[in-house]
């Protein structure tokens, strides 16, 4: 099993940056990315990006250029801690954002991939 937890999040002026985190803890030896989304009411799950275990990022267009996935310490088979921070932000910006984990397994021998997600952290830009 996977948990993730998450904190950061709040109100934050038009222009400025945030920083969230995700710790995903318990068992990780087969998840093999941590990925960033955000909802928004009323409009589709939105990728923000991903970080694979080797420290490869990559990321969804809506954020490119303003959007950081980064780890501070290599990550172990028990514990990681992966950040998003934001910059430049704008009041579209405005979402639940949510961090997701994707695990693979064997379920019947063939290989399939299962996901966790944290509880979501409401970030909110108004001025």
């Amino acid at each position: 099993q996977v948990r993730l937890d998450q904190s950061g999040g709040g109100l934050v002026q038009p222009g400025g940056s945030l920083t969230l985190t995700c710790t995903a803890s318990g068992n990780l030896r087969s998840v093999t990315e941590i990925a960033w989304y955000r909802q928004i009411p009323g409009k589709e799950r939105d990728f923000i990006g991903r970080i694979v275990n080797n420290g490869g990022t990559n990321y969804g267009d809506s954020v490119k250029g303003r959007a950081t996935i980064f780890r501070t310490n290599a990550r172990n088979n028990a514990k990681d801690t992966v950040y998003l921070r934001m910059d430049r932000l704008r009041e579209d910006d405005t979402a639940v954002y949510k961090c997701n984990a994707l695990e693979d397994y064997y379920p019947y021998g063939d290989l399939e991939e299962r996901e966790y997600w944290g509880s979501g952290s409401q970030v909110t830009v108004s001025g």
